[in-house]
């Protein structure tokens, strides 16, 4: 049976709406923290990350095949050791990134990089979570960026049941206790509303650092020895030259041994705002188990 030029024109024509439709269906829209909304036909395949939490999201997400470039601290998963290291938050090296022709460059909201980067040409995608809500949200962001916009509710899952795990592995001795987390021996601490201080809570731990102070406050030395926090947590090295700071001596919880002492790749899954928070609970609730129950009614230090 044949069809008439009428019907064969139809015949063309919906087929070009279902292609059209198809096409756009396959497009992909994310729009960053900046507010900034990034268009792909369809999901990046040449991908550069300049921020460790980040790389590790992607990996997390099944797509670490797709890296061409990270920072030279991303270090998780082995695989990215053996990509080209591309600079830091504060350096960059942009004609680097540029040669690598990503479809898109993952960043922190702080780096100095984006400008000059967009200015290039090249689409930036800046994330830089501070605590639980960002970083699930920036874990769907990149999820629909991949093209795999289920793998995030999955990952987060896992996340919460690790951390669930983790809570009920906390001594009951320890919940309330007061903690001072460094995230730098300047000395920058976690706050109780980045995502360090809300895995704490979580965990049952207080804070000596309220929320008005931020994520992560610079702090005068002597408001941590005036706090006189029931534990310290802080990465192996800095922790051990903590004695030698002008009063810290005076630390009961250093006096006491009420310390969780990090490994640095450790502390790095620790402070990283990434895939491996549910890890780094389960970690400190490990470390809180070896240590001697705290003095009920003593601040945690032994009399």
């Amino acid at each position: 049976m044949s069809l008439s030029g009428g019907c064969r024109a139809w015949l063309l024509l919906i087929g070009l709406c279902l292609g059209l439709g198809a096409v756009a269906q396959a497009a992909i829209s994310v729009a960053d923290e900046r507010g900034h909304r990034l268009t792909f036909e369809r999901p990046p395949q040449r991908i550069v990350s300049l921020m460790p939490s980040l790389t590790e999201s992607v990996c997390a997400l099944g797509a670490c095949e797709r890296l061409v470039g990270v920072d030279r601290y991303s270090n998780w998963p082995d695989a990215v050791r053996r990509l080209p290291k591309l600079g830091g938050l504060e350096d960059a090296q942009i004609e680097a990134i540029v040669a690598l022709r990503p479809d898109v460059v993952l960043a922190a909201r702080s780096s100095r990089a984006i400008e000059r980067l967009e200015a290039l040409g090249l689409k930036v995608l800046a994330l830089e979570p501070v605590d639980h809500t960002e970083l699930r949200a920036g874990l769907a962001t990149l999820a629909t960026l991949l093209g795999r916009p289920g793998q995030a509710e999955l990952l987060w899952q896992q996340i919460d049941s690790q951390v669930r795990r983790a809570t009920a592995q906390v001594p009951p001795a320890w919940r309330g206790q007061r903690v001072y987390f460094e995230v730098d021996a300047a000395p920058y601490a976690a706050g109780a509303v980045s995502f360090v201080g809300q895995t704490l809570t979580q965990l049952g731990l207080a804070h000596i650092i309220g929320p008005e102070l931020g994520p992560f406050p610079k702090l005068n030395p002597e408001f941590v020895l005036r706090a006189q926090p029931d534990l310290v947590m802080a990465v192996t090295h800095d922790l051990a030259a903590m004695p030698q700071r002008p009063g810290w001596s005076h630390l009961r919880a250093l006096q006491r041994r009420r310390t969780c002492a990090f490994a640095p790749a450790d502390y790095d899954m620790l402070v990283r705002p990434g895939p491996r928070l549910g890890e780094g609970a389960l970690l400190i609730a490990a470390c809180l188990g070896r240590l001697a129950a705290p003095v009920p009614g003593g601040n945690g230090t032994s009399k």
